[in-house]
């Protein structure tokens, strides 16, 4: 059974930085994407970055030049580093996990709150 698990969320100033992380265990396809969502009360779920094997990263375009995504393959963890946040980026974060083909698995981690305020 595939867990992820994610630390790192808490309160923070605007301005301020945070950095997740997301530990997978159990079994799964070596070759595969993590990457992180959030959301917030009343709004969709929304990609904010990924990360696979090759390697290819993507982001959305509120986060772009603000975090940064990486990965430790032999540690099977997942880290998404947050710097100058912003009010906007309060939300749940989500770790999430897709196999690449023939499986095409699909996990999520129990998310962890991201609040900055001041």
């Amino acid at each position: 059974q595939v867990q992820l698990v994610e630390s790192g969320g808490g309160w923070v100033q605007p301005g301020g930085s945070l950095r997740l992380s997301c530990k997978a265990s159990g079994s799964f396809a070596s070759m595969n994407t993590m990457g992180w969502y959030r959301q917030s009360p009343g709004k969709t779920r929304e990609l904010v970055a990924t990360h696979n094997t090759r390697p290819f990263t993507f982001y959305a375009n509120s986060v772009k030049g603000r975090f940064t995504i990486s990965r430790d393959n032999a540690k099977n963890t997942a880290y998404l580093q947050m710097t100058d946040l912003k009010p906007e980026d309060t939300a749940t974060y989500y770790c999430h996990l897709l196999e690449s083909l023939p499986r095409r698995g699909i996990y999520w981690g129990q998310g962890t709150q991201v609040t900055v305020s001041s």
